[in-house]
């Protein structure tokens, strides 16, 4: 059989599975509202949390960066050197999430591959929650550590996993601050205390939460006075742009620099992307009323729907996830949605364990109220025929 011949096979027994992919085309910003084939849909579903992906003051440091800087890095800053303009937004982002240094990665998965590759190896131990992300889930392999997966926020079993380890050895815990798809957050101050009690480093991917938490936008775990060893913080989501960095001690950022595959392999991040990064700062600091509206929104949502009947889980983030169990149930709840308006996209394995595909539906903080109404009406609405329909 042929590559191609293969790839057909294996693409129809992910369509009979209910698990094929094929995102839809959306011709305008992400922004509250999106157009996808013509029409004008509430978009739901997007990581924009506080509705800076089109702002202007961020699109204005984008063009003078180009203007100034070009349109491309050039190759890897060990090679063609660092460019002024990474380094001020190192200096930015260290200073907002109150750390020593920052380095630029082209995005959060090559920023958790490749600190956690960089940081640890054969004979040392890593003890990673269930529900991390794909990428840290990744880098956790490619570090060629000894891997110890405890069940989700199940701090009881992590101690005796810690416990357990050979003395002496180096241990990392490594989890997310907010879970990108239950939308749950992780007991940091817990965490810590574990981390310091059994001599281990604690490795925290703020991606979900930086801008929307915390003094400033820092994070959660600025907002709960906890200091990470490492933070991962990402800036296609709060902020509104795209990459990410990982922030730490200097000689620990000076190690990820030295020996990160997907650092020191890749071209550097656009200039203009680390212009963006520098204006979206600004703006995610002083962001106070669109990160109380943006959890307004989330939990008017989060209470509506379970009064509809639908099975959400709980929360106190922007994420609402919606469960509904097998595949092509998602898929036909989202497509229903769309038909009335609402852009929300079904979540289905591997993104999320077998058994609990859902909608994840994400409010910005961009959403009028009126709009945040329109959509629990649709909701409303496609529950009462599920209900006809049973």
């Amino acid at each position: 059989m042929s590559l191609a011949d293969d790839a057909r096979e294996r693409l129809a027994q992910l369509k009979r599975d209910g698990l094929l992919r094929a995102p839809p085309t959306v011709s305008t910003a992400q922004g509250p509202v999106v157009t996808i084939d013509g029409h004008a849909l509430l978009c739901l579903c997007s990581n924009n949390y506080l509705g800076f992906a089109d702002d202007p003051a961020i699109i204005a440091g984008m063009q003078r960066s180009l203007e100034r800087d070009g349109a491309g890095a050039g190759a890897s800053r060990l090679i063609s050197g660092t460019m002024s303009v990474h380094r001020d937004a190192e200096r930015t982002l260290a200073a907002l999430v109150q750390l020593p240094s920052a380095l630029l990665f082209t995005s959060g998965y090559a920023a958790n591959v490749g600190a956690l590759q960089a940081l640890f190896g054969d004979g040392d131990f890593i003890f990673s929650d269930a529900l991390n992300h794909a990428s840290l889930i990744d880098g956790c392999r490619l570090s060629r550590a000894s891997i110890n997966v405890y069940p989700h926020g199940d701090l009881e079993a992590l101690e005796r996993r810690l416990r357990a380890r050979p003395r002496g050895a180096r241990a990392v815990i490594v989890t997310e601050s907010v879970f990108s798809m239950d939308g749950d957050l992780a007991d940091l101050v817990a965490l810590r205390a574990l981390a310091d009690a059994y001599d281990a480093a604690l490795f925290v991917d703020e991606a979900h939460a930086l801008g929307v938490f915390g003094p400033g936008g820092a994070g959660l775990s600025a907002a709960l006075g906890v200091v990470p060893d490492v933070l991962v913080g990402t800036l296609g989501k709060a902020f509104g742009g795209a990459g990410a960095f990982v922030a730490g001690d200097a000689s620990v950022i000076a190690l990820i620099e030295n020996r990160a595959r997907s650092y020191v392999f890749s071209t550097a991040p656009a200039p203009a992307l680390a212009a963006a990064a520098v204006a979206a700062a600004a703006l995610v600091q002083r962001a106070d009323e669109r990160r109380a509206t943006l959890l307004r929104h989330a939990q008017r949502l989060r209470t509506a729907l379970r009064a509809l009947g639908y099975e959400v889980l709980h929360g106190e983030s922007p994420i609402v996830p919606v469960l509904l169990g097998e595949p092509a149930r998602a898929v036909a709840i989202a497509g229903a949605l769309r038909e009335h308006g609402c852009f929300v996209q079904a979540i289905r394995p591997p993104t999320v364990p077998r058994g609990t595909s859902r909608l994840r539906v994400v409010p910005m903080a961009t959403h009028s109220d009126a709009q945040i109404e329109r959509a629990i009406e649709a909701f409303a609405t496609v529950r009462s025929a599920l209900k006809e329909h049973a």
